[in-house]
């Protein structure tokens, strides 16, 4: 199956303003289980809109609440929704639009389109210049929807893109504590 039709956008909690007039149809928020809710949603009409709460993390540490299988499982649920607008626009946001975003993105785009996981995470490249998705997340998708490790292929093809365009960031994921996320 082809990628999905419906229009994909990115972005962080700043951004979220300057998309509430483009006609996004359906809003997936993924915040920090401490963060408000973000007042800049409340400029969004007639959405489907889906919050989850976890943070940026890739393991279980103390402190933080993780990504779990139950949160991966509301986003396919969302990404039901979704496939019903194939006209729709799609509007992913985390705090940063770096990190969750990115996997939410990818994992709805390949939810539908099996054999296609590579071509999503590649695309991101065009939606989001910065991104490093959650490998946790991609992870519990690529088990979710039995892609025997597909996603996470896809996931290393597109940081491999990433890197050879952007060789800096290999340093600035180092220091983030996520140098085991480098492809080789």
């Amino acid at each position: 199956m082809p990628l999905p039709t419906y229009k994909v956008t990115i972005c962080g909690i700043p951004e979220l303003p300057q998309h509430a007039a483009i006609g996004v149809s359906h809003v997936l928020s993924i915040i920090d289980t401490h963060e408000p809710r973000p007042a800049a949603l409340d400029g969004f009409r007639t959405i489907d809109h889906e919050m989850l709460r976890f943070d940026d993390v890739v393991a279980e540490y103390p402190g933080f609440e993780a990504c779990t299988p139950a949160h991966i499982e509301t986003v396919l649920a969302f990404g039901e929704r979704l496939q019903a607008s194939p006209d729709g626009h799609l509007l992913v946001h985390c705090h940063a639009g770096i990190s969750r975003s990115t996997a939410a993105a990818a994992i709805l785009m390949t939810q539908h389109a099996p054999g296609q996981e590579e071509a999503a995470f590649l695309r991101l490249l065009d939606l989001r210049k910065h991104g490093w998705p959650n490998t946790r997340m991609v992870e519990f998708a690529d088990q979710l929807l039995k892609r025997d490790g597909a996603m996470l292929r896809g996931l290393v093809a597109y940081r491999r893109a990433l890197l050879r365009t952007k060789p800096h960031l290999r340093e600035i994921v180092r220091n983030i504590g996520r140098g085991h996320e480098l492809p080789d």
